[in-house]
């Protein structure tokens, strides 16, 4: 199948700037882009779809999230992260089943594809009923089975552990490689050394990618050095949790010595600035991880702690918090943060050839209708996106070059069905 977009402006990256093609067309063969120019191409299309009054970009990374814990959206509100873990989401999760993930997860899923997202990062329980959930919709995903072990000798670490490694054997790359399927030690302060040097050893054996939670707070990162007489960076460093291509979220409490250690072994990192600002954990030092030469990603979290998976709010945020924070308008630009949300988070997941507007390039794509009072003019697109879009403007969502969402309407999701199955999944959790 080839489909050819016609009449659209077109976001393109060349260096560290963005900047736009008018009146373009973009070819799409298959799973790929094949043309990208303001010439009509001379070959013929199976379809045509006019794209006038719209803007055509890269498709967004949720880099950092908990998806399914949609249906916990809102619980524990105004708590600090270790009373709002432990007193409010921890005995919610405890009566999470397979069904009730299944429900969340599709309720995510739509969320993020009508908002712009066509790949996200997620750690949470009964992953494969989250991959059956992405398959059937047609996006991509990094998903994970999260380990945890709060006591040494805790039996339950081996199971999970056991659980991880199957889910991994069982889907990684199904779905001709739209599912990869990652590692997860949680975080420190749910882990234990054993443990995690145990399950490290098993990522690196597999050349696995590496999902964790890092200095989030303060407390947090203060209560590792009481424990360990080392920084929560440093702990995993020196278990070899770092040995193989890590990703780690949050990094707002992270000391100078853990930059350089997350440096050496090439650590990405995932800025969740929503998350962060709600829970009052704080400010990440993003700017001073970009100079280093991090690749910096963005994410959610979970809809918990945030309380959507809106990209274009973090994209928001991103751009304006470290601005006011350092009492510098120039610290964050729209440019960097539009890489953050889609080139650096292809490449945090390791999907080569993703991210970009590019021939060649898997056709990963939205359009955003510019025809909205808030987006009107366009007098530079970059910081339109990043300032005033908002994931209400998206109007297409493609993936792998298959279309996801159009004009309001889902093509591979029954939402009317996930609705009622969510509405049930509440009922089951809340009112027994």
């Amino acid at each position: 199948m080839k489909t050819l977009y016609c009449n659209a402006d077109v976001l393109l990256r060349n260096d560290e700037r963005y900047g736009v093609l008018k009146n373009a067309f973009v070819g799409v063969e298959n799973d790929r882009f094949c043309y990208v120019g303001t010439e009509m191409p001379q070959e013929p299309y199976d379809r045509k779809s006019d794209m006038h009054g719209k803007l055509i970009m890269p498709g967004l990374y949720n880099c950092h999230t908990h998806a399914p814990m949609v249906l916990l959206r809102g619980v524990g509100s105004g708590l600090p992260l270790d009373k709002w873990l432990f007193e409010a989401v921890f005995p919610i999760e405890d009566k999470l089943t397979p069904e009730l993930i299944s429900a969340g997860s599709d309720l995510a899923i739509a969320e993020m594809i009508a908002g712009g997202t066509v790949s996200f990062s997620d750690m949470y329980f009964f992953p494969a009923k989250t991959i059956e959930s992405v398959l059937n919709a047609g996006m991509k995903a990094n998903i994970s089975r999260p380990v945890q072990a709060f006591k040494p000798g805790d039996p339950g670490a081996q199971t999970r552990i056991r659980e991880s490694i199957e889910l991994y054997d069982a889907y990684h790359k199904a779905g001709n490689g739209r599912i990869l399927v990652d590692f997860c030690i949680h975080a420190e302060y749910t882990c234990n050394e054993e443990t995690v040097a145990q399950y490290a050893a098993l990522c690196k054996e597999r050349s696995g990618n590496m999902h964790i939670h890092l200095s989030e707070t303060e407390k947090e990162h203060e209560e590792c050095k009481a424990k360990y007489g080392k920084t929560p960076a440093r702990w995993f460093y020196d278990l070899g949790a770092f040995d193989s291509r890590t990703f780690a979220a949050h990094c707002v409490t992270l000391e100078d010595d853990d930059m350089q250690l997350l440096k050496e072994k090439n650590v990405s990192i995932v800025h969740n600035p929503t998350s962060n600002l709600k829970l009052g954990s704080g400010f990440a030092p993003i700017t001073k991880y970009l100079q280093m030469g991090f690749n910096v990603a963005l994410g959610t979290d979970g809809a918990a702690s945030n309380n959507n998976l809106n990209m274009f709010e973090e994209m928001h945020l991103a751009g304006i918090i470290h601005n006011g924070y350092e009492k510098n308008a120039t610290a964050m630009n729209a440019d960097t943060v539009l890489t953050m949300a889609t080139e650096n988070g292809a490449v945090l997941q390791g999907r080569e050839m993703c991210g970009r507007i590019e021939v060649g390039y898997h056709a990963d794509f939205i359009a955003v209708d510019l025809d909205r009072p808030h987006l009107i003019p366009q007098l530079d697109l970059p910081a339109l996106l990043v300032y005033s879009a908002g994931a209400e403007d998206v109007c297409l969502t493609v993936c792998d070059g298959k279309e996801l969402y159009k004009n309001g309407e889902f093509h591979t999701i029954d939402f009317e069905k996930v609705r009622f199955e969510v509405n049930h999944a509440v009922k089951q959790l809340y009112c027994n």
